[in-house]
């Protein structure tokens, strides 16, 4: 048999760590092995009763068949309004893409407008997935750190320091997936001074966790806060988040139209467009009734308060009070250097969340794999009885260290 042979493209990336955590958690399940896993971001709600009678409808009505390229005209059309009435922004439906999940829309963007030699601006810590995208086209991610002290927020002196010529997209997520951080729209706006004077800079801006915000604060997203930059930001958001339906696999997004034609003809060659099934799904959660949003929203917040304050009870842990998404980030720098009962020496974090997996029951994924050490997020999208017991087998492994 002849040798395999990767290509080169694939050769620049690995697999998502969430994922491969979340399966190890599930691999030390099947041998016996009591594992919570608060590893992948995934609602554990289930998808609203009307968006699952929508679907079944639609199949029953025959949208069983290929779907029109960048998604069925009733879905672009509610997805152009969606943004006029939540987010103040104006966009034809022919500037819209329905596509297979959030990812997608990531992949036909950066495929679209990438070439090697290329430079994507990434602040860290960042979603898995943003870099290993990027490397795929054979661009560069040029990573840029951001503090807790900061709100985990990209200073713009931090990005003018890591624009060149070669800059093609500044990627900015809120609220953030590992950190929960939220960009206000000032924050929005002394980042579009910078790039004002850097008129080759692109936006992608990744809202699928925008209608998970806790408190006072309020959403604000690129395009509205920085009209000014409307024309060169493109706009991602999806169901899977806020209605619970991330295994239907519908992402989309607005932007100018240029842009847009481009990513439909990169999706007309990799997978004729999104479920329709889906999509009739979809346009139920957007224009249907909301009521379920307020509700999981409540839930949300109440877990995340339970977390922070069980996690910044145990002695060296320190965990700051995210505005958004449900994820946790807490520092494990003061477990560095100790050693566990089965004699494990913690030296980083990942070291510490393989060793919480292992010896204490509970899966989480280790800040580096998001680009920042010595981290660890939590997903707090589980019930409470599960956050308690996994809060009380953390608080019992971090005390076990010698």
């Amino acid at each position: 048999m002849s040798q395999f042979r990767k290509s080169a493209a694939l050769s620049r990336i690995q697999p998502a760590a969430t994922i491969a955590i979340t399966q190890k958690a599930r691999d030390l399940r099947s041998k016996g092995h009591d594992i919570i896993s608060l590893s992948i971001g995934e609602p554990d709600f289930d998808t609203p009763g009307h968006v699952k009678s929508a679907a079944a409808e639609a199949v029953a009505k025959g949208a069983t068949k290929y779907p029109p390229i960048p998604g069925i005209p009733e879905l672009r059309e509610a997805i152009a309004q969606k943004f006029a009435r939540e987010n103040g922004l104006d966009y034809a439906p022919s500037q819209t893409i329905i596509s297979t999940g959030g990812k997608q829309v990531i992949a036909n963007a950066l495929l679209a407008t990438l070439d090697e030699g290329d430079e994507v601006i990434i602040p860290a810590p960042y979603w898995v997935s943003y870099t290993q995208m990027v490397s795929l086209t054979g661009a560069m991610p040029v990573i840029v750190q951001t503090a807790a002290k900061d709100g985990f927020i990209l200073t713009p002196a931090a990005l003018e320091a890591a624009i060149t010529p070669n800059t093609r997209w500044l990627i900015l997520n809120s609220p953030s997936n590992p950190t929960g951080a939220v960009y206000s729209a000032d924050d929005l706006r002394a980042l579009a001074e910078v790039l004002g004077r850097n008129p080759h800079v692109w936006v992608f801006s990744d809202d699928i966790y925008e209608h998970l915000i806790y408190g006072d604060t309020d959403f604000a997203t690129m395009a509205a806060a920085a009209p000014v930059m409307k024309d060169r930001t493109l706009t991602m958001n999806g169901v899977s988040k806020a209605y619970a339906m991330t295994g239907w696999r519908i992402g989309y997004a607005a932007g100018p139209q240029p842009l847009i034609d481009a990513m439909i003809l990169a999706q007309g060659q990799l997978t004729s467009g999104a479920s329709q099934p889906g999509q009739w799904a979809a346009l139920a959660a957007l224009t249907g009734s909301q009521d379920a949003l307020e509700g999981q929203r409540t839930a949300f917040r109440l877990r995340r308060d339970l977390v922070v304050a069980r996690l910044n009870a145990i002695p060296g842990m320190d965990c700051p009070t995210p505005p958004g998404a449900f994820y946790v980030f807490p520092s494990c720098a003061a477990f560095l250097g100790r050693t566990t009962p089965a004699g494990r020496r913690i030296a980083t974090d990942e070291d510490f969340c393989i060793a919480l997996m292992e010896e204490g029951g509970v899966a989480t994924v280790h800040g580096a794999a998001f680009g920042q050490s010595p981290f660890f997020r939590l997903s707090y999208a589980a019930s409470e009885a599960q956050l308690t017991e996994a809060m009380n087998r953390i608080a019992a492994f971090c005390a076990s260290l010698a």
